[in-house]
Formats: structure tokens, C-alpha cells, sequence
């Protein structure tokens, strides 16, 4: 599995992975356009959609409706280090959504692929590579 990163001009920075090409750039605040998310935007966001998968496909394979359905994902900051110490993700519903499936959502959601990955981190290595 390998991901290109390109520079394509300005602050922008794009991860090229197969046919899909995720593009960033940093905020007008931070001296970019603000034409994309920034790459930690993507990060942050990754985990909420993640969750938001599995309940899709929970409600899906059951065939709930999923019209009024959203998630909410808050983050608390460390105020010394301002890195994220916690992230908490709401699953709203609406009234007429079976109460007997809410927990049920929640295990759905738990079962997010990039919230195993921060439970067991992957060892992340960086290196330069003169090419030839």
C-alpha cells in the first residue's frame, strides 16, 4: 500500500492513493488558500466518517431508514500542548428510530477501522531517499 504526496502549488500538499487523489492545503489564516481541508482536518475528520461507516452500514444492512441520522465529534485540546486528548462522538437519532438498535449503533460505530488504528498505533518511520 503505498500513497504519493505531491506538491501541487501555494500551501497545497495531495495524497495520491490508486485512482483517488486527496488534496489539502492550510487555511487562509495560515498563509494558504483555503481551497481544501488541511491535513489535519483529514485526520480529525477521518475518524468521525469512519464511525459514520459502520452505522450506515449497520442501519443498511437492516434496512433502517437513515434520514435524520448524524453523528457529532467534539475534541478536547491539552491548553500547554494543544494536541487532542479526547474525542468524544454523539450518534443522534430521530425519535422514530428503534430504541432497541441505539446500542447497537454504538457497537457499530466502535468497530471504526481508524479508531483501532489509534487504540494500536502503528511505528511510523521517516527517511530521505535520494533518487537516482
Amino acid at each position: 500500500m503505498e500513497y504519493v504526496i505531491t506538491f501541487p502549488g501555494g500551501l497545497r500538499v495531495d495524497a495520491r492513493y490508486k485512482d483517488v487523489t486527496i488534496q489539502t492545503d492550510q487555511t487562509v489564516k495560515g498563509g494558504g488558500e483555503g481551497s481544501a481541508p488541511t491535513p489535519f482536518m483529514c485526520f480529525l475528520s477521518s475518524i468521525g466518517t469512519c464511525a459514520g461507516f459502520y452505522v450506515l452500514q449497520f442501519c443498511r444492512s437492516r434496512d433502517l431508514p437513515t434520514d435524520g441520522i448524524r453523528l457529532t465529534q467534539q475534541m478536547t485540546l491539552d491548553p500547554e500542548t494543544h494536541l487532542v486528548t479526547t474525542i468524544s462522538i454523539d450518534i443522534h437519532v430521530p425519535p422514530t428510530f428503534p430504541a432497541k438498535y441505539h446500542a447497537a449503533l454504538v457497537r457499530a460505530a466502535d468497530q471504526c477501522t481508524v479508531k483501532k488504528h489509534f487504540e494500536t498505533p502503528p511505528s511510523i518511520s521517516v527517511q530521505t531517499v535520494a533518487d537516482a
